[in-house]
Order: C-alpha cells, then sequence, then structure tokens
C-alpha cells in the first residue's frame, strides 16, 4: 500500500496534467483553470507544513479533479 507522502505528490502530477488540458480550452477553460491551480496550492501549503490532515484533505480533493 502507497503512504500518503507517496500518493500525494503523484496526484498532484496527474491533476498537473489535468490542468493542461484544461487551458488548452482557452476562455472555457478558465474558471476550471482557477479551481484547480487552488486546489493544488493547498496541497503544496500542506505538504510544506507538514499538516498531515491537510495533506489528507487536498489528496481527497486532487482526487475528484477529472
Amino acid at each position: 500500500m502507497e503512504s500518503l507522502g507517496e500518493a500525494l505528490p503523484k496526484e498532484q502530477s496527474r491533476v498537473r496534467e489535468v490542468l493542461g488540458y484544461y487551458r488548452e480550452l482557452g476562455e472555457a477553460g478558465v474558471f476550471a483553470e482557477k479551481q484547480i491551480k487552488r486546489s493544488l496550492e493547498k496541497a503544496d501549503s500542506a505538504i510544506i507544513g507538514g499538516d498531515i490532515i491537510e495533506m489528507m484533505t487536498a489528496y481527497k480533493e486532487l482526487q475528484e479533479i477529472k
């Protein structure tokens, strides 16, 4: 089983790829792009701060991004 410390960065990477797809949509993808960026920033902040609860929350939030 993968640890949160391993899974969260992988999920961030996946979501950054998804973010690129929304950027390609131009104006139609702007709202989603902003929401995704906010989610990625939360994840970055949780990792930097070492807050396990926030990391778990961020991980679940990132998993919902398609």
